[in-house]
């Protein structure tokens, strides 16, 4: 078998001749972390493949959602990034390409405090956001259609619901957007969702051979979603089904979504509307596992993720104790286990290749 044959009979819950070995990417600084070590020539971290390169190297065979970048859902064209203030200490205010002002600290690499939204009322969406969230092809400007010929699955990402709209808003204001004009969010949804929908049907269209779809959210954190499952139900459910059920029609039934964070309550209205694979199912501080949504929903539902890429900096032992405790997940079926999200740059190098290495033994 190929890893395309095995990705679709796990996920189908079929009988396969062994696991693939996935990876979700990894942290920019992880990269360099890796090359000042030696692990990485300057001329492999200069490459445009060095995903791919570093990924071999270490033993992963293929990337989780690998063509997420080929296409753009987003606002198109982006608001060329500004810098509102500077401070003594090197910090700034940055209105990035979204629209949205940023706290910029040098030096820290998460994400940065958001101080301000260009979004906030009718008014705002008509004049900066409405055009900007409308089909063109200049979206599909380096989409390649996937062929038959390759060894590894293909995606098809199909956007964010709710994710690309919160990230615009914010949280809080995307919540007061609801309460106070509630045909406005409406509206919002209804534009985002329809150009999530033309994006995967140009897609479908291109001729490219698919083996499964992908949509982003991020809408939860450690404590359950930032947006409440009634209105995630009724608002965005119907969007998701009309696009899965397009999916359906190319013969495309592993849908997965990206969303970190407590996903449970969420986890209806997914599956429900046509989303069967949960991704990256962080183990975190709140100890996500496959199990107990498989006892509560049986085959109805699958899973990419669930190994805690924190103990790659740990030591073997730390390694060999989270695949034992991988095993019985596993043997669930409909599941392949993938570090729980980039690699950070704490990771030892040896410690993922052997990772890696007694993943393939297995």
């Amino acid at each position: 078998m190929n890893n395309r044959e095995r990705h679709h009979a796990i996920l189908n819950y079929e009988d396969y001749d062994r696991l693939p070995i996935v990876h979700f990417g990894y942290w920019d600084e992880t990269l360099i972390k890796w090359r000042n070590e030696g692990h990485i020539t300057d001329n492999e971290f200069n490459r445009q493949d060095k995903i791919d390169i570093v990924s071999s190297k270490l033993g992963f065979e293929y990337e989780y959602g690998t063509d997420f970048s080929s296409v753009n859902h987003n606002i198109y064209p982006w608001f060329e990034s500004e810098v509102i203030k500077e401070f003594p200490d090197g910090s700034r205010h940055v209105r990035n390409g979204l629209g949205v002002v940023e706290l910029v600290k040098p030096g820290v690499v998460s994400i940065p405090m958001e101080l301000e939204h260009l979004l906030k009322d009718r008014e705002s969406w008509e004049t900066h956001y409405k055009h900007r969230f409308v089909y063109n092809d200049k979206r599909l400007a380096n989409f390649t259609p996937p062929q038959d010929n390759r060894q590894n699955p293909a995606c098809l990402f199909c956007g964010s619901l709710y994710g690309t709209i919160r990230n615009v808003t914010g949280v809080v204001g995307l919540s007061y957007i609801e309460a106070d004009d509630e045909e406005l969010y409406d509206e919002i949804v209804e534009v985002v969702g329809q150009l999530c929908y033309d994006m995967t049907k140009k897609q479908l269209e291109s001729g490219g051979t698919f083996d499964y779809a992908h949509f982003w959210e991020d809408i939860c954190y450690k404590n359950g979603p930032l947006v409440t499952p009634k209105t995630f139900y009724r608002k965005i459910g119907p969007h998701y089904r009309r696009i899965t059920e397009l999916l359906k029609t190319y013969d495309i039934n592993i849908v997965s979504v990206d969303c970190d964070g407590m996903i449970d309550t969420l986890i209806p209205a997914w599956l429900d509307n046509g989303v069967n694979t949960m991704f990256p199912i962080e183990v975190g501080t709140w100890s996500a596992n496959i199990a107990p949504w498989r006892e509560q929903y049986g085959k109805k539902i699958r899973g990419v993720g669930g190994m805690n890429k924190n103990l790659f900096s740990y030591d073997y032992k730390a390694i060999d104790d989270e695949i034992e405790r991988l095993k019985p997940l596993v043997a669930l079926g409909g599941y392949i286990p993938c570090p729980d999200h980039r690699i950070p740059p704490d990771a030892k190098w040896e410690n993922v290749q052997y990772y890696c290495e007694k993943m393939m033994k297995l």
